[in-house]
This record gives structure tokens, sequence and C-alpha cells, in this order.
């Protein structure tokens, strides 16, 4: 069971919980765990990544066992502490300003 959190404005959007629970099988990816989360939730289709280019959108950041995943490959493999479910995978708003 994979635990994925969600920032405020996508969880009101699936009307989920700041925490979702995805069970997946296979390699555990960011490519695979935001496929899982918008199978199941389809409101958030194109709101964490282009639909067509499947890019992470601007002002979102993925965060794993406290490092930043946002530039890693869409295939790597997540840490073992999220692949257990000991960990979350965070999407996160970036936060901008001056």
């Amino acid at each position: 069971m994979i635990r994925v959190g969600l920032p405020y404005h996508l969880r009101n959007l699936a009307k989920a919980d700041a925490e979702v629970q995805l069970q997946i099988g296979g390699p555990i990816t960011q490519r695979t765990v935001l496929n899982a989360l918008e199978a199941r939730y389809p409101m958030l289709a194109g709101t964490i990544r282009d639909h067509v280019t499947q890019q992470r959108r601007a002002f979102l950041r993925f965060f794993a066992c406290g490092e930043d995943w946002s530039h890693a490959s869409p295939d790597a493999l997540l840490p073992e502490k999220v692949a257990t479910g000991e960990e979350p995978f965070l999407i996160i708003g970036a936060i901008a300003g001056g």
C-alpha cells in the first residue's frame, strides 16, 4: 500500500483526505504512483502532469523520504520506505514569492 500526500487544492478537487492510499502492483515509481492516483481520482488527470507530455506541472514538487524527487526520472524506483508504505510520497505545491 502506497501512501500519497496531496496539497490542499488537489485534495479538494479529488474530495479526498490529505493522504490517500493506493494499491500498486509492480515497480513503485513516480509514473506508477501517478498513474494509480489518476486512475482512482480521474479529476486529477492533467493537474499534476501535462496530458500530452506527462511532464510534471510547474509549481508542483515531489518528495520522498525527505528528498526532492521532482527532477528524477519518472521511471526511477522510489525509496523502499515509500514502496512499503512506511513513508508517504508527497506532492507539494511549490511556494513562490519574494
